[in-house]
């Protein structure tokens, strides 16, 4: 069967293509995240990680590698690093925003609580630069390790932010490119080190994770204000934690007084009342800045479809090419 030709979802059709991988891939995290001496380090992580995530990341990685001719075993060491790596943010983010809920299901700091939550996530992070050295590839090393900051500084970056009106379109971008783009750009780019790809194709493959990632988060951010229950939140969660997402951004850029004063007691002062967030989806719906929001995300789509032009003609390829428009058909 033409895989590339199947009907399926994008991200199911990659995780068919690359189901032996993945099962390896799941083997291994299972095996690292198991502790002879803190039996509360993997119950916390199964939690998080067997609650049904789409694994996007680390197939990424698989996908990078394979569509640059690898054969060798690290490839699954860098997808099981790169998940690591994602599910520690996930555990930290979730005590940061005191989050109740995650992929559909209570948060391990709700289960738990805030210190297991912080403390797993740190082994965790330990536990991925523990994989990364067993690939004996110091490029890799110091993309990862630069990844792991750059995501934290994202994370910084949001909280200095929030509660903001005076947070730009430019500072926005740099929030999503440390806190989600990051890990997608090192997921992809890493794939296509380890196959010892040409530099070109490495090139690609970062600019393509980093664009992907930039459209991903956008259109999660749209979905905040129009979403439903499965994208794993609450409606309105990023609005009632006053964060300044692109929607928010232009309609304050484009707001009279009165509107502006509304923005100032919900976001900048986190006074929120019943029947504020359909008024804040009012206004967005009012100055347009859903739609412009969405051809945004389409537009970095597109710029991640591109960067693929010059890989080789691999099922693969179209799978990550299509992959791209379904991360913004979700708000189509």
């Amino acid at each position: 069967m033409d895989l590339a030709a199947d009907t399926a979802k994008p991200h199911d059709r990659l995780s068919r293509a690359l189901a032996g991988d993945m099962e390896a891939v799941n083997a291994m995290i299972r095996d690292r995240m198991a502790s002879e001496h803190a039996p509360r380090i993997p119950e916390v992580t199964a939690h998080l990680v067997e609650a049904g995530g789409k694994r996007l990341r680390p197939m990424l990685t698989l996908a990078a590698a394979r569509l640059c001719g690898y054969d060798g075993p690290f490839h699954v060491h860098l997808a099981a690093t790169v998940e690591f790596i994602h599910t520690a943010t996930l555990l930290h983010d979730d005590v940061v925003d005191d989050s109740k809920q995650r992929r559909g299901r209570p948060t391990a700091n709700l289960l738990w609580d805030n210190t297991s939550s912080v403390l797993v996530g740190d082994y965790l992070f330990a536990r991925s630069f523990q994989l990364m050295v067993e690939t004996g590839s110091l490029r890799v090393l110091d993309i990862l390790a630069n990844a792991s900051a750059t995501i934290a500084e994202g994370e910084v970056l949001q909280l200095t932010a929030s509660r903001n009106l005076d947070t730009t379109e430019d500072t926005y971008l740099r929030v999503v490119r440390g806190k989600t783009a990051a890990l997608f750009s090192a997921a992809t780019e890493v794939g296509g080190i380890i196959a010892g790809a040409p530099e070109g194709r490495v090139a690609a493959l970062r600019a393509y994770g980093d664009a992907l990632g930039i459209a991903f988060q956008i259109v999660d951010d749209l979905l905040d204000y129009g979403g439903t229950a499965a994208i794993g939140k609450s409606v309105g969660d990023d609005f009632r934690e006053g964060k300044l997402t692109l929607p928010v951004i232009r309609a304050v850029a484009r707001a009279d007084a009165d509107e502006r004063a509304f923005w100032a007691r919900c976001i900048g002062r986190g006074r929120v009342e019943e029947g504020d967030l359909d008024h804040a989806q009012a206004l967005l719906a009012r100055h347009g800045t859903l739609e412009s929001t969405r051809r945004t995300a389409l537009d970095w789509a597109g710029r991640a479809r591109d960067s693929l032009r010059d890989l080789p003609d691999h099922d693969l390829r179209e799978m990550l090419e299509d992959l791209a428009d379904y991360v913004v058909e979700r708000i189509s």
